[in-house]
C-alpha cells in the first residue's frame, strides 16, 4: 500500500505572490505541493494572531511549513498553532537577534514609519523593499513576482518584521541562506546550510539547488 504523500505549504516574500515557487519541483508521488498567499492584515494586528489567520488554510495533518524571507518569519509563528513536521526558512531569520542592525535600529527609533510606502506601485522601489536589489534589468521579472501593492499591507509587514521579537529559535528549524543576501546578511546569521553566491531571491534563480536538496532536507 501506497504511503500517503506529505503535505508542503510554501509561503513567499514580502508582497510576493506563489509564482516565485513555480520552479520548484518536488517527487509527486511523495509530496503534495500547496500555496499560501498573503491576505489583508487587520488593523493593528500582530505577526502573532496573523499567524493564526493563516493557519486555517491549512487544511492537512503535519504539514511541512517552507517560507521565504517575511514568509520564513510567518511559517515559525504558524507552528505555534500547527504541529508541523518541518519547518524550513530560506533568505529568512530565526530570531530577532539575527536581524541587521539598520532593523534593530528601526525597532527603537520608529524610523522605518517614515519610509515612502505611498509609491509602493513604483515595481522598483517595491523590489527594494521586499528583495533589496535594484531591478533596472530585471523589471518584467519583478512586476511578474510582486503581486501585493496594498500600503497599509505593505506598512505592516515593515513594521512586523522590524519589531519581530523572537528570541527562542525553534527546535528543529532549518535555514537555507545565501552568502550574498543583501537584505538579511549572512554574518549575523547562525547555524544554516550557506548557499555559495546565493542572494536574497535565490529561490527564483537558484531553484536547481532546492530542487535537489528539499527533499532529503524534509526527510531527515
Amino acid at each position: 500500500m501506497n504511503s500517503p504523500k506529505i503535505p508542503v505549504y510554501f509561503m513567499p516574500g514580502m508582497a510576493a505572490s506563489p509564482l516565485i515557487f513555480e520552479h520548484i519541483r518536488l517527487p509527486e508521488d511523495r509530496y503534495e505541493t500547496c500555496f499560501l498567499e498573503w491576505m489583508p492584515p487587520h488593523k493593528n494586528e500582530s505577526l502573532k494572531a496573523y499567524a493564526g489567520r493563516m493557519c486555517k488554510r491549512i487544511t492537512h495533518d503535519s504539514p511541512v511549513l517552507i517560507g521565504v524571507s517575511f514568509g520564513g518569519m510567518l511559517v515559525q509563528e504558524m507552528a505555534k498553532y500547527v504541529k508541523a513536521k518541518k519547518v524550513i526558512i530560506v533568505s529568512s531569520v530565526k530570531c530577532r537577534d539575527e536581524l541587521p542592525a539598520k532593523m534593530l535600529f528601526a525597532r527603537y527609533t520608529g524610523i522605518h514609519r517614515l519610509l515612502p510606502t505611498g509609491l509602493v506601485n513604483n515595481v522598483e522601489l517595491l523590489a527594494r523593499y521586499a528583495f533589496g536589489e535594484a531591478v533596472s534589468k530585471r523589471l518584467e521579472m519583478y512586476e511578474r513576482y510582486l503581486a501585493v501593492k496594498d500600503k497599509k499591507y505593505i506598512d505592516w509587514a515593515i513594521d512586523a518584521i522590524v519589531r519581530w521579537d523572537r528570541e527562542e529559535i525553534l527546535p528543529g528549524i532549518v535555514h537555507i541562506h545565501g552568502e550574498r543576501d543583501p537584505v538579511f546578511p549572512i554574518a549575523r546569521i547562525k547555524d544554516c546550510i550557506r548557499i555559495k553566491r546565493g542572494t536574497h531571491i535565490m529561490i527564483i534563480n537558484r531553484y536547481k539547488w532546492f530542487n535537489e536538496h528539499l527533499p532529503s532536507l524534509i526527510a531527515n
